[in-house]
Order: C-alpha cells, then sequence, then structure tokens
C-alpha cells in the first residue's frame, strides 16, 4: 500500500485532489518509516519510492519529501557493494547487505541502468556525491564492456562483470535502460553528452539488429537471443514508440524525419495489438509468425494488466504532432477498459455467492 500512496503523490497535486493528497502526505509523515526490516527490490524502491518523493518535492516544495527520498536512497547504497559496483537486485533493510551475491547470480538491465535519473537528483538535493558516483560506474561498465553488434543483453553478473546470457530485449528485462538514457540527456538540459551519445549508437544496434517489418506491413522490434531472432514484441516494448519519438529532435538532422515516422510505425502496429484483439485490449505480448501478426498466439500471454505502455506512446505522438488519430486511439483504451470493469462488476453482483 505504501508504494500506491507514494507513486500517487504526484498524480493526486495535478489534479488538483488536495484532500487526498494531504492525506497522502500526512502518511508519508506519520506512517512511512525506515527503519523496516526484510527484503527490498532496489528497482522498484528507486522508481516508485525515491522517484515519488522527488516528484512530490519538486511540484510542491515540501521538506518532508526531499528528506525521506535522501534518507531512502541512503539505505540503497549497501546494493552497489559488489567486485563490479554493479548492484544487486534485492537489498536487505534489516542488514544493510546486498543479496543474490553468489558468482552464478545476475542482475538485469532495465534494473541497474534505470537509477541515474533519480539518483543525480538525490546528489544535486543532497551535495552528497556518492548517489552520482554509483550511477556513473554502472555507465562506465557498460561502455567498457564488448557488446555483441552494439547490442546490450538483459543479464550482467555484478561480480565478474561479464554478460550472463545474450538475451536482448527491449521489452521486459532492458526496456527502462534505453529510456532513461534520452531522458538523462534531456533532464541535464542537454549537456550529458555521454546519455545522449549511449542512446543513438543503442537504438542503431536495435534498428539494424532487431527492427523488422511483417509481410502485412508492420513495423515491431523482435527479442534476440544468441543471433536468433524471436519475432514477437511485449506491451512493455510499447513504450519504444514514444521513446523514439521524443528522441528524434535531438538525432543527427538527416535522421530526423525517419525516427519519428519509424515511431508513427511501431505506435500503430502496438494500436493494431489492441485493435486485433477480441477485447480490443493488447495482450501481454504479440506475435508475427504463421501468417499471424500482432496477436497473441500463447495462453500464457494472452492477459492485459493494465499496462501503460501503448497509451504513453499515443501520449507522445499526440504531443509531437497533434494528429487527432492518438488521442481517439486512447479514448477508445479508457472506454474499453471502462465497458471491462463494468462487465465484471455486473458479473460479480449477479454471483450467487456475493448475495450474502
Amino acid at each position: 500500500i505504501g508504494a500506491t500512496v507514494i507513486d500517487s503523490l504526484d498524480t493526486l497535486y495535478l489534479m488538483e485532489l488536495k484532500e487526498e493528497f494531504q492525506e497522502a502526505k500526512a502518511w508519508v509523515e506519520e506512517n512511512f518509516h525506515l527503519n523496516v526490516s526484510g527484503e527490498a527490490s532496489l528497482f522498484e524502491v528507486n522508481i516508485r519510492y525515491i522517484g515519488g518523493l522527488l516528484s512530490a518535492f519538486y511540484l510542491t516544495g515540501e521538506e518532508v519529501f526531499r528528506i525521506k527520498a535522501i534518507r531512502l536512497g541512503e539505505k540503497l547504497l549497501p546494493a552497489f557493494n559488489t567486485p563490479t559496483g554493479i548492484p544487486k537486485g534485492v537489498v536487505s533493510f534489516k542488514s544493510g547487505s546486498w543479496g543474490w551475491a553468489t558468482a552464478g547470480s545476475s542482475s538485469i538491465l532495465a534494473e541497474f541502468g534505470s537509477l541515474h535519473l533519480e539518483f543525480l537528483h538525490l546528489t544535486e538535493l543532497s551535495g552528497n556525491q556518492v548517489f552520482a558516483e554509483k550511477v556513473r560506474n554502472i555507465r562506465k561498465v557498460l561502455r567498457k564492456i564488448e557488446k555483441p553488434f552494439g547490442l546490450y543483453p538483459n543479464f550482467l553478473s555484478p561480480v565478474s562483470g561479464n554478460w550472463v546470457q545474450h538475451h536482448v530485449s527491449v521489452g521486459g528485462l532492458g526496456d527502462s535502460f534505453y529510456e532513461y538514457l534520452i531522458k538523462s540527456w534531456l533532464m541535464s538540459g542537454k549537456t550529458d553528452m555521454e546519455a545522449k551519445n549511449m542512446y543513438y549508437e543503442a537504438l542503431e544496434a536495435i534498428e539494424t539488429y532487431l527492427l523488422n517489418v511483417s509481410p502485412g506491413g508492420l513495423t515491431y522490434i523482435a527479442e534476440w537471443r544468441g543471433g536468433i531472432l524471436d519475432h514477437k514484441m511485449g506491451h512493455l516494448a510499447c513504450f519504444s514508440g514514444g521513446m523514439i519519438a521524443l528522441g528524434a529532435e535531438d538525432a543527427k538532422e538527416e535522421k530526423r524525419v525517419h525516427y519519428r515516422e519509424l515511431a508513427a510505425q511501431i505506435t500503430k502496429t502496438c494500436h493494431e495489438s489492441y485493435a486485433r484483439s477480441d477485447t480490443k485490449l493488447g495482450p501481454e505480448a504479440f506475435w508475427f509468425n504463421s501468417g499471424r501478426e500482432a496477436v497473441a498466439t500463447q495462453l500464457s500471454e494472452s492477459y492485459y494488466i493494465l499496462r501503460p505502455e501503448v497509451v504513453e506512446s499515443y501520449m507522445y505522438l499526440w504531443r509531437q504532432t497533434h494528429n487527432p488519430i492518438y488521442r481517439e486511439w486512447g479514448w477508445e483504451v479508457v472506454l474499453v477498459s471502462l465497458g471491462e470493469i463494468l462487465s465484471d462488476r455486473s458479473r460479480f453482483l449477479r454471483d450467487p455467492r456475493c448475495v450474502q
């Protein structure tokens, strides 16, 4: 419940839900204690708790949010106590130790690669350089290590500093690493050239080795396993349309129009994954094989869990192009989702077990 409260602070404030915001702020002040025991995900604590607190602080200037964010960041620092400085995925708040320390374990690209936005701000707000040093070391390791065809595999050993396996995905396990690179460039006032160069180099490798166009004309980003492509996209990968649109402005001049068109094509493909499903809600993953395109082919992937990536890309494309189709597509998702919720409620109320 704590993650939901803190993750929602900025939304409550922006929507002018003043009473609810004050209630959430009071919960942070009175009930969000950092002297807890147990283990927690470094990644989730960073993006939801620290990110939520930082956002609330920048919107309101309320000192409680800044202080809590810094103290929580300090609690995460033991996760970086590895031979390479690449953090482990889990940190123990009770002992201050880092988890999963065996030589065969691995850290996930999307997790350790999605720390620098928040950690750089922790340094800025605290004056403590340790936060910035930790994430700059991550980039140093990633720049130095040999990358297959310029691609970043999803699993890295924090002990040896080597890739554990050659699985590359712009969806789950890899996604926000790429997103944080281009956003770091923008957040820095376009001074972080390292982030900019790493982003465009990674995008070029993705386009060269993962980008495909189906026989039906749908552009998609496949997954790569040691040189063999899985012709599928996960719902999580659908953020990439918005990301590529966001990065188009600062690309080389001859590539800007190309990237805007590529962003539009990927976003169209992700819309098709919604349009071609029975419910008109997109599946967790969709494939391009055996004459079937942009549809789930396995029961284990035929579900929808309120992921925001497709709608996020609609928003970015709308902001960039003002093409009304993106607002229409977004509204379709709202209507369909609302219809499913009301339908579920109706079925629930008709269930004889609920009459009591």
